[in-house]
């Protein structure tokens, strides 16, 4: 039951009137509460917004902080599941083969100087698809991506045949190596992709390792646009650090496959 109060001194007229001024004063604190509703709601999703991307940086932070052992490297699973290890430069080439190399792993190069050395880690299984994936990979990541060439001599030995003591008279250099014995030629050419792994991460190699473990992927070929570029598309396809795509990148003039 709604109660209305009437003033005996005024006429309807004057008491009808009153009332509608009351209305329309309540009718304005009604909008403004509303306002001020919608102003406290809007800020509530900016916050609450700004709270998701905090949690979602921390959570990214969080995993780039907890990178894997072999991250320091090149790396890659073949599509086989095996684990690659590659160097990056001389000094990382002397850790892959002096500290994570075991007896019955294999181990690529090229017969180009400065080329990095690639190992299966095959944890005493015998990779057979993998064997040319690590091949491709080994000549993409040395000079003859720069260079523009679409392949070069590679070769694979068993760990025993690296030695790290040189002829008599000569001297090895940090990240170089003695091959001793029959070193296995193998075919070999330009292949890569990078791709999106289940876990978020992003990994380089070839086309084959790439599709088998990636959900979303990128195919790369040589070409004349700079490495910085090429990593800001990739970034918007696949996300990811800026830093971390550039470093898992070749040396040399890079575009995306159309």
């Amino acid at each position: 039951m709604v109660r209305v109060e009437l003033y005996l001194d005024k006429s309807i007229e004057e008491n009808a009137s009153l009332y509608f001024e009351k209305s329309k004063k309540l009718r304005k604190k009604i909008e403004g509460a509303k306002e001020a509703v919608d102003t406290h709601k809007s800020k509530l999703e900016k916050l609450e917004k700004k709270k998701e991307v905090e949690i979602k940086e921390k959570e990214e932070t969080a995993k780039k902080a907890k990178k894997e052992w072999y991250e320091k490297f090149r790396w890659f699973i073949s599509s086989e599941g095996f684990l690659i290890l590659g160097g990056r430069d001389a000094t990382t080439n002397e850790i892959v083969i002096k500290k994570h190399t075991d007896a019955n792993d294999i181990v690529f190069h090229t017969d180009l100087a400065g080329s990095p050395f690639f190992v299966i880690k095959t944890e005493g299984k015998k990779p057979i698809k993998t064997m040319q994936e690590v091949a491709d990979a080994t000549v993409t990541f040395s000079r003859v991506f720069k260079l523009g060439q679409s392949s070069s001599p590679v070769f694979w030995v068993s760990p025993d045949q690296v030695s790290k003591e040189a002829q008599s008279g000569e001297y090895l250099t940090k990240g170089a190596f003695m091959i001793r014995g029959k070193t296995n030629y193998i075919d070999n050419k330009i292949n890569l992709a990078v791709g999106k792994l289940k876990d978020g991460r992003l990994m380089a190699g070839p086309f084959e390792a790439i599709k088998k473990n990636c959900t979303l992927y990128i195919i790369l070929i040589q070409g004349d646009k700079k490495t910085s570029e090429i990593a800001k598309k990739i970034k918007h396809k696949l996300g990811g650090n800026l830093d971390d795509i550039i470093r898992i990148m070749p040396a040399g003039g890079i575009d995306i496959k159309k």
